[in-house]
């Protein structure tokens, strides 16, 4: 089973400046439709998970994130745990951080 952050943890861990990597993994047209992102945040695309996953950083968290936290998360996710990456993908994606009212950057 993957790992999951809440909408509430990833704002303490932004307020309190914790040192996360933030990989929006919305499918590319889904961040073409819509490119705002988490703020810090980088898009990559998940068909390519297996290219840009050795470029993560070691011994950090990686938080993940879609549109809902559905499907391409939690694929994405397992992926990367299987590749031994420290991973949890955000409840609801970025659909609920915007519902929140978390803060959102212009890519």
């Amino acid at each position: 089973m993957s790992k999951t952050t809440s909408v509430e943890e990833l704002r303490r861990l932004l307020q309190e400046k914790q040192d996360v990597v933030i990989v929006d993994v919305r499918r590319q047209s889904d961040y073409e439709a819509d490119s705002e992102v988490i703020p810090g945040a980088v898009w990559r695309d998940p068909e390519k998970v297996e290219e840009w996953s050795k470029d993560l950083p070691e011994r950090k968290e990686v938080l993940i994130y879609c549109v809902r936290g559905g499907s391409v998360s939690q694929s994405v996710s397992k992926r990367l745990a299987e590749a031994m990456v420290n991973v949890s993908y955000i409840e609801g994606g970025i659909a609920a951080w915007k519902e929140a009212g978390g803060e959102v950057e212009q890519k």
